[in-house]
Formats: C-alpha cells, structure tokens, sequence
C-alpha cells in the first residue's frame, strides 16, 4: 500500500462509487470521503428514459445504493448535496459547500479522484429556456418530464438529435402517446455509425410513424398563445410541440480540473494518462469527464460510457492502492434498442478509420438470421465486419436486427481485446440449438466470408464504384426476386443456369455477381472463375444495396 490514508472522490455513479468500493475493498484502513453534488450517489442513469416512458414505474428501482448503505456495508463516508467548489492542489484540500447549510469546509486529501461527469449540451439557442424544453440527465430531470407529461397530456413532441438517448426517448414518448418528430443536424440517425448501417434505424423509425428531419439544426424556440411550442429549424422549418427533449449530446464537466491547472485534452476532456492519473499525481480522473485513448486508432475521445467508467474507477483505485494497473483505452462498444430493433457496435468504423488516415482495411457485409431459419421467429441479423486486409485483424463491427444482435458484438468485442483475426472468428466455437443462433453462427459466418476474401477465393467488388459502367453486372437470384427489385443495369441469369449460359458473359470485363445477400453471388464467382470470368462479388448483395443507395 501507498502512505495515502485519505482519498476524496468527487461525483458519484458509475465513477465515483464504484471507485470507493474498490478502494475500500483494497484497503481497510483507508479513510474514504466521496462528495456529490446531487441528491443520490448512485443511480441507473441509463434506465431514466424507460422511467420517462412509463416502462419503469418505481423511481426507487433507480436508485443503486445510497449513503446508509455506503456507511453500513463499507464504511464511506458519503456526503450527497455537497459540492466541491475549488481544489487548492498546494495544501491538497477541497472547498466544499453544504448545499442545505450553506456552510464551507475544507477537506483534505492523500488522493484526490475527479469523477465529475458531463452535462448535457444547451446550446444558447433562443427561447432555450422556455418551459416544456427539457434535458434528461439526473433523477430530478426524469421526474420533472414525468410530471410534465401527467399533468399536460401532451400529444406533439420534438427530440432533438438522433443519437442513442434521442432514439430512445423518441421510442418513450411515443410509448406515451406523443407524435415524435427527431430533428437531427447530421444528415443520418446515429452518427457514430457508418451512414449505409444507420440506414436501417431511419427506415424503422420512418415505419414506426416517427417524423424525422436529417441535415437540419435547430435554430431557436417560441411559444404560441396556447402555451404550444414552436421549434424552428436552420433550413426554415418549423415544427410545434408540447414537449421538447434535448438529446445532442453531453460536454465533460471540467471546471474544477480547469480552475485547478489541470491539464485539458484537445477534445475538452480531462488528460489522463493509462494508470487514471491526471497532470498531478495526486489526483486521478475517471468516467464521462475524461479523455481515453481509442484502443485501435489510438486517437484521444471522449466515451460517455458506463463501462468503461466502471473499469476506470477499478484501474484507479488500484494505482491508488499500489498496484501495478492500467487502463489501457475503449473501443466504444455500446448497443440501444428502440421499437423493436437493436443497434450495436464495436471498435472501428469506417469514418473512424478514415478521420485516422487508416487505409488498411475491408469490409464484408452479411445478413444471417439470428437463428435457423426453420425454428419459429427467425429474423435477419445486418452485419458490418471491418478487418485489416493485411493480415485479417478484426478492427470493428456494426449490427442491426430484432434480436441476439448484443450477444454477437459481444463476441466481436471479445474479439478486437484479444486481438483475433478473421481466420480465428471461422474457428470460434459458440453455443447452437435451433432457437438460439445455427452451426454457422453469425460470427463464424463473418468470419468465414472475410477470410475468402483475404486467401483469394472471391474479389469484392467496389460498391462506391457501382454507377461507374466499369463492369458487366450480374444477378443471379430468381426471376421473381429480380422483377421485386434489382439493381439498374444488371442481367439477370438465376444461379442454377449459370452453366448453361456461360456464353452469354463477357470474358473482356469485369463481371460484378449480386444475389440476395451475398451467398449465391459468392457460389456464382466461385463458378465463373473456375472458368476463367474475372467476377468480383458485391458484398450483402441486394439488401446491402437498399442501404447504400436507399434513394434508387
């Protein structure tokens, strides 16, 4: 153990508490004394839309722990509505008010463990702090939705951003019984996805009745005579409401680092290096407030996670403790569910890549049920695998589908840490019966079609290229699949004829196979160049087209 004896942490939840817990239960002797500004120390503050909509009826269900049983089970000292007012890093002490007292103290301090959080973003848009406009980040913000809804009835809502929490709350007040328009600036919902993968959200939300507005900002708010509000756009649009939920994101609360000298990352985080430490040894820095490197990219971001606030609070107060622990960085892994589809995603994508300058990667597209297709409920699983060409290293993965889609990026997740490739994800073996994936799971599926790509059994062909006229396009699904809808331009010749009618294909041109999702195009190289055809495969086939090229 360190000489520390004393460790105040600041902020509580998925930082903060869990941080103390470790701490005492590393050291016994330890005086620990965790301050939070709000009214509860630990709370489930990713269930708080569930709360808004009525999902979850107890507001007690959020709450984790609380002081009492901080003091009783692992004698914390927690001190709730006490906030930390400065640092004086020179005398290592804390200001600190009672937020019902009114009175200041000073706290001392071995160790100093900043777990702040972030506060949602309010832009200075006019008309911001009218009623009814509202930001969920606390208990106190839910209840306050809670009551508006049960008081006003109201049968128009506006959320503005399309992110993880702004889809969430859409599906919540819809739940309620509100019209949701989602008012989002970039021109896709949730943008940390590849634009053709956010595809499937927006046609879901599109089908659920939710009006969506892509590629637009919001510029100010007004209230009409009857109370309504009225949200306007950059574009010119305007939209009424009753209710207006503010869903664009979250800034890492660094007031306290900033005021104190610590050092600010470039991307307005706390800089912290692998142990949590902060640019003074005595005080660590964790959770939404911080900056972490990108485990694959290594690029500094900004990850408002739980996990991996979680595991930083761990890695913290073992350095605390005198171990030997390092937080090594994120791959961003997170999932969101919202009428009936689950999204989720790990490690990189391919604008991640991009913004990186990384150019050493591919990209499979598949669309395997999430369980054999002969047991009932089978529905499709819409995969993005992104693996180096070089040697095949798995470097992210996008999912979309009704279910079982966690449990596969889990497993990719796993993947990335432990630095598969995609020729160990052929081998990985997962669990089967009939309800629950197939012999060929998903995974291996992925796997299986990346690794044929990097030993030379099939080429991809370029979908970006697809209008270029640089290749002979063929389709080799069903007359009937093919007059359902097809890619312009493309000849249609069905798998089982193909031999029959080689002499139909050109041997001077590139002939670029699509199917239904990709399977029997890969069949139809498989064929055609054992004959000597130049094929390439468009990967995902036709179902990766309508995401590609949703306006054709």
């Amino acid at each position: 153990m360190l000489a520390m004896k004393r460790v105040v942490i600041v902020g509580g939840v998925a930082g903060g508490a869990t941080c103390a817990a470790r701490l005492r239960r590393l050291d016994e002797q330890a005086e620990i004394v965790l301050l939070d500004r709000g009214p509860y120390v630990s709370f489930a503050n990713c269930g708080l839309p569930y709360y808004v909509g009525n999902l979850i009826h107890d507001e007690a269900k959020l709450l984790l722990a609380t002081p009492l049983l901080f003091k009783e089970r692992f004698n914390i000292d927690v001190r709730v509505r006490h906030e930390v007012l400065s640092i004086d890093r020179e005398a290592r002490t804390v200001t600190v008010l009672d937020q019902v007292t009114g009175s200041e103290t000073k706290e001392h301090y071995d160790a100093l463990v900043l777990s702040p959080g972030a506060a949602p973003i309010r832009p200075r848009w006019p008309g911001i702090d009218l009623p009814g406009i509202f930001s969920l980040r606390s208990i106190p913000d839910s209840r306050e939705m809670r009551q508006w809804i049960e008081t006003r009835n109201p049968k128009k809502a506006v959320v503005v951003g399309g992110g993880f929490i702004g889809l969430e709350m859409a599906e919540n007040l819809a739940h309620r019984g509100m019209q949701v328009t989602v008012i989002e600036l970039a021109k896709q919902v949730m943008p940390p996805l590849d634009a053709e993968m956010a595809e499937y959200a927006r046609q879901q939300l599109v089908a659920q009745g939710v009006q969506l507005v892509l590629g637009d900002g919001v510029a100010g708010f007004e209230q009409t005579d009857n109370g309504a509000l009225v949200v306007s756009t950059q574009a010119g649009a305007s939209f009424e409401a009753e209710m207006v939920v503010l869903s664009i994101g979250v800034r890492p609360e660094t007031k306290l680092a900033q005021q104190a000298g610590l050092e600010i990352g470039e991307r307005g985080g706390i800089r912290v290096d692998s142990t949590m430490r902060t640019s003074d040894p005595l005080i660590w820095a964790i959770g939404d407030a911080v900056e972490i490197k990108n485990k694959l990219t290594g690029q500094w971001e900004l990850i408002p996670l739980a996990g991996p606030a979680n595991r930083q609070a761990r890695r913290a107060a073992d350095v605390i403790c005198g171990r030997n622990a390092h937080f090594d960085g994120a791959l961003g892994t997170a999932v969101c569910g919202f009428f009936g589809l689950t999204v989720a995603l790990t490690g990189a994508t391919e604008k991640s890549l991009r913004r990186a300058g990384v150019t050493d990667y591919q990209v499979v597209y598949l669309h395997p049920n999430q369980h054999v297709g002969y047991y009932p409920g089978a529905h499709p699983i819409h995969l993005k695998l992104i693996f180096k060409k070089s040697d095949g290293l798995v470097l992210g993965a996008q999912a979309i589908g009704k279910s079982e889609v966690a449990r596969r990026i889990d497993v990719l997740a796993t993947a990335i840490q432990m630095k598969a490739t995609v020729f160990d994800l052929e081998d990985t073996e997962l669990c089967y019966a009939p309800q629950y994936g197939a012999a060929k799971d998903a995974v291996n599926m992925a796997g299986m079609i990346a690794a044929n790509v990097l030993r030379g059994d099939v080429e991809l062909a370029p979908w970006e290229h697809l209008n270029s006229g640089e290749a002979f396009l063929l389709d080799v699904r069903e007359p009937n699949e093919y007059r359902a809808g097809a890619i312009p331009g493309s000849r249609n010749i069905p798998l089982g004829q193909l031999r029959a009618k080689m002499q139909e294909l050109p041997r001077d041109q590139e002939i670029w196979i699509n199917c239904g999702v990709g399977q029997r195009a890969y069949y139809a190289c498989r064929v055609l160049a054992q004959h000597g055809f130049n094929t390439r495969n468009l990967s995902g086939g036709y179902q990766t087209y309508t995401v590609l090229y949703p306006a054709s």
